[in-house]
């Protein structure tokens, strides 16, 4: 169980670290014949860090509250 809150307590502190990413998609606009023309389109990805504290709080009480074995 330990494992699993450490886990998720790393995984919450790189949502909060890293607040989105871009990614490149290309797009077909014309095709005419022989000739093609594209376009890349950028899309970004974004979210809060609230988000990533809220993970964090989730796998500390994992961490610090979890399943005590008998």
């Amino acid at each position: 169980m330990k494992i699993l809150g450490i886990s998720i307590l790393l995984i919450g502190l790189v949502i909060t670290l890293i607040t989105g990413f871009n990614y490149v998609t290309r797009e077909k606009v014309m095709d005419i014949g022989d000739m093609e023309v594209t376009v890349n389109k950028n899309h970004s990805v974004a979210w809060s860090p609230i988000a990533g504290a809220v993970v964090m709080a989730i796998g500390g009480g994992i961490l610090l509250f979890g399943v005590k074995k008998p």
